[in-house]
């Protein structure tokens, strides 16, 4: 008898793999992703901070829209004062829905990331046909704005069908953020060249902590602290990758931006331990390595 597998990659215990640094000889890699999305109003998909009403659902739609007007400028702010490099994961749409915000984040030489069309919808639900349309509207925008291909893609709501990692390898993708499935990152097979997986949170994840779990800004901001201390001290004996995943309309909000700020400020302490960088420079530092596959 056989069993449904998604034949990605084959299973390999940590304990067992070569062991490797991150430039400079640090074991600890540590990125931030700042998830700036766009919504459609009357419809579609969307977090909620209190359960929806009849459409339209102006609470919740204001709520996410004030992440793109207020809270995503104060999250600017706050990188620009911790002189931390962000990956923004961007919705395409936001180019026309909220102009001058991703370029804001451009001039910073933050690394962009394709997060397909807007989070309204989930790109698994599609057929094949429609999935590549979605990936291919989506990266001409984002190639056309910031005049070069995005080399990193998350699907809107961690969506993915079967054949998505073939999709974004033959879109020209080199990594994916959909998997959480381990600390390193991880080579997956596709239909025509391997693709990387890097590690991206759901638990240093500010939806799944805060709109999910119910945690509070300072449960979340201290479970980035332990995280952390934690994971830098395992890093001595393999080297790790540490994500932290933030949305404007949470985390942006100033009862959570306050614990947040010491948090990031904590791990900016112990910047001569680490590498403070973007998912892009981690994936381009594994295959210039010539890190194994597998």
């Amino acid at each position: 008898m056989t069993h449904p597998h998604h034949g990605r990659y084959p299973y390999s215990a940590l304990p067992d793999r070569p062991v490797y640094d991150w430039p400079g000889g640090r074991r600890l890699a540590v990125y931030v992703a700042l998830n700036l999305e766009t919504f459609d109003f009357g419809g579609g998909l969307g977090a909620e901070l209190a359960p929806g009403g009849p459409q339209p659902d102006v609470l919740n739609y204001a709520w996410r829209d004030w992440g793109n007007r207020v809270g995503a400028w104060r999250l600017r702010d706050l990188f620009d004062a911790l002189h931390w490099p962000a990956s923004i994961l961007v919705n395409s749409r936001l180019y026309r829905d909220c102009p001058g915000l991703i370029e804001a984040f451009r001039a910073r030489g933050d690394e962009i990331v394709g997060h397909g069309r807007t989070n309204a919808e989930r790109q698994g639900n599609l057929d094949e046909a429609d999935e590549r349309a979605l990936i291919a509207e989506a990266t001409e925008i984002l190639t056309r704005e910031e005049g070069k291909a995005p080399d990193g893609w998350l699907g809107p709501w961690i969506s993915q069908s079967k054949v998505t990692p073939d999709l974004l390898a033959e879109a020209g993708y080199r990594y994916v953020l959909d998997w959480c499935h381990d600390d390193q990152p991880t080579w997956f097979t596709t239909r025509s060249r391997p693709i990387l997986a890097l590690p991206y949170p759901q638990e240093l994840n500010d939806i799944p902590a805060i709109v999910a779990r119910k945690d509070t800004g300072r449960d979340f901001a201290q479970s980035i602290i332990d995280g952390f201390d934690e994971m830098l001290a395992q890093s001595a004996k393999a080297p790790l990758v540490m994500g932290i995943a933030l949305h404007p309309y949470i985390v942006g909000q100033p009862h959570r931006l306050r614990p947040l700020r010491a948090a990031l400020a904590h791990i900016t302490a112990h910047r001569d331990q680490i590498w403070l960088t973007t998912a892009g420079q981690i994936a381009a530092h594994i295959s210039d390595q010539g890190i194994p596959k597998g």
